[in-house]
């Protein structure tokens, strides 16, 4: 058995055994945010958005899915990897802005006003 399989949508019965209603939901949102008949966004950039947001979340099963998809759409290798990049600079980006919290924490505490119920303990968030 591995972690990430081709199978492991079989497991599905299982979630619609134990939740129908959120299940049924589920997949009913997910279908009208990437297919529905009232989008603007053509459905191969709606696609390369899922691999750029799949790749963040680092959804295997998601990655796969929707490269596939964004190359039926008719998404080029170029445009492929200008999403990863652009996935890859966003993520990255978040490291950085949220470095500028890091440093107004920083600041924070050596400041005689902050009291210490203003700044988050170590390892907490």
């Amino acid at each position: 058995m591995a972690y990430h399989e081709h199978t492991d949508h079989r497991y599905l019965r299982n979630l619609r055994a134990g939740a129908p209603d959120a299940v049924k939901a589920f997949l009913a949102f997910d279908q009208e945010a990437l297919k529905g008949a009232s989008k603007v966004i053509s459905r191969k950039n709606t696609e390369l958005m899922a691999v750029a947001v799949a790749l963040t979340t680092q959804c295997a099963y998601c990655i796969e899915a929707h490269v596939l998809a964004a190359k039926a759409e008719g998404a080029s290798a170029e445009e492929l990897s200008e999403t990863v990049m652009i996935a890859s600079a966003l993520r990255a980006g978040g490291s950085f802005a949220h470095g500028f919290m890091a440093m107004k924490f920083f600041d924070g505490a050596s400041d005689p006003e902050t009291t210490s119920s203003d700044v988050a303990p170590s390892g907490t968030a």
